[in-house]
């Protein structure tokens, strides 16, 4: 089994930075993209964004400038740095990847971190 976990979040306020992480584990070949997602209430989860293996980035509009995703391929991680927050940025924020498990002739398969509670607020 793969797991995912996330952690870094908590109660910031407008204006300020908060750095995400999400961790994976467990038996992993290969992990091809990291993404990172939100969740408001009553709203839809959206993609923020999500790196590629080889560290291509894309982002949501609605993050361009204030959000930065990285990774750090040995360790299997993702982090999603966050700038000039808003409360509009307020939502639980989840982590995914798609992992190969096995080898290179394995598929493909995603999985979900649990999620952390990012709250901006005066």
């Amino acid at each position: 089994q793969v797991q995912l976990v996330a952690s870094g979040g908590g109660l910031v306020q407008p204006g300020g930075s908060l750095r995400l992480s999400c961790a994976a584990s467990g038996r992993i070949f290969s992990i091809n993209f990291m993404g990172w997602y939100r969740q408001a209430p009553g709203k839809e989860r959206e993609l923020v964004g999500g790196i590629t293996s080889s560290g291509s980035t894309n982002y949501a509009d609605s993050v361009k400038g204030r959000f930065t995703i990285s990774r750090d391929n040995a360790k299997n991680t993702v982090f999603l740095q966050m700038n000039s927050l808003k409360p509009e940025d307020t939502a639980v924020y989840y982590c995914n990847a798609d992992v190969r498990r096995i080898d290179n002739f394995s598929p493909l398969v995603k999985y979900w971190g649990q999620g952390t509670q990012v709250t901006v607020s005066s």
